[in-house]
């Protein structure tokens, strides 16, 4: 598979696969012309990593597990007897406080915000 059919079939650009190569998430053959040649278990792997991106991991969080990336991401993370799924157990909980806080400093910046609009505060979080 050439870079161009990897990134319509997974929905990314050719630069982001070229990038996901760079930083070593991603491996493909040259051909004897120079193209990049995809096996087709880089669809899989390319959909992954944007999943596991989309909810706040970074390229180096996904390098630390890329044994994992060749099959579906589940649903759920749970703890498994497995280095990896302990790494990737500890990453994600990592980024879950990370999001958490932020998300507490932007509702802290948009109440401050709609107060001095006289708009009624945001309510994230405050059970």
């Amino acid at each position: 598979m050439r870079i161009g059919q990897v990134a319509r079939a997974t929905g990314t650009t050719t630069r982001a696969l070229r990038y996901y190569e760079q930083k070593g998430l991603l491996t493909a053959n040259r051909t004897t012309a120079g193209y990049r040649e995809y096996g087709d278990e880089a669809v899989t792997r390319v959909r992954n990593i944007r999943e596991l991106q989309s909810v706040g991991f970074t390229i180096d969080d996904i390098r630390l597990f890329t044994g994992l990336l060749d099959r579906p991401v589940p649903t759920t993370f749970t703890v498994v007897n497995t280095e990896v799924c302990g790494t990737a157990m500890h990453i994600a909980q990592r980024r879950l406080r990370a999001m958490g806080e932020r998300i507490e400093r932007l509702a802290a910046l948009y109440d401050e915000l709609a107060r001095r609009l006289d708009v009624p505060p945001l309510s994230v979080g405050t059970d």
